[in-house]
């Protein structure tokens, strides 16, 4: 909970492995396409049953940017479970999705039944 293990700071360390997965995604999806990404940021919140994570990611390019996010979130949750799996063997990811996106041809978006990404929580 106090977010050190015997590999280091986990919340540090996954929210860079984040930030460098969301711009690396071309190289792990073979039909991504290579967008400049403009702004990348990995939240992470320590919750009662885990670790919430959450990424943003911006371009100005002309195409969503919905791959780079979902990227971030999941190597962000696979460098949490590389580094607390020695402490704890039962370590799952769960729960993986776009909550919402904006611009882009198909326009905005909110998952239904999610809290509207402007508004505090």
């Amino acid at each position: 909970r106090d977010g050190t293990v015997p590999k280091g700071d986990v919340l540090a360390v996954a929210r860079i492995a984040g930030i460098q997965a969301a711009k690396s995604t071309p190289a792990l999806l073979p039909l991504a396409h290579v967008i400049g990404v403009h702004r990348a940021s990995v939240d992470l919140e320590i919750v009662d049953d885990g670790v919430r994570i959450e990424a943003t990611v911006g371009t100005a390019d002309r195409t969503g940017v919905e791959m780079e996010a979902l990227t971030a979130v999941s190597v962000t949750a696979l460098a949490i479970v590389d580094m607390i799996k020695g402490v704890d063997r039962a370590v799952v990811i769960e729960d993986v999705r776009i909550v919402a996106k904006s611009g882009g041809r198909s326009g905005d978006w909110v998952r239904p039944g999610e809290a509207d990404p402007g508004d505090p929580r």
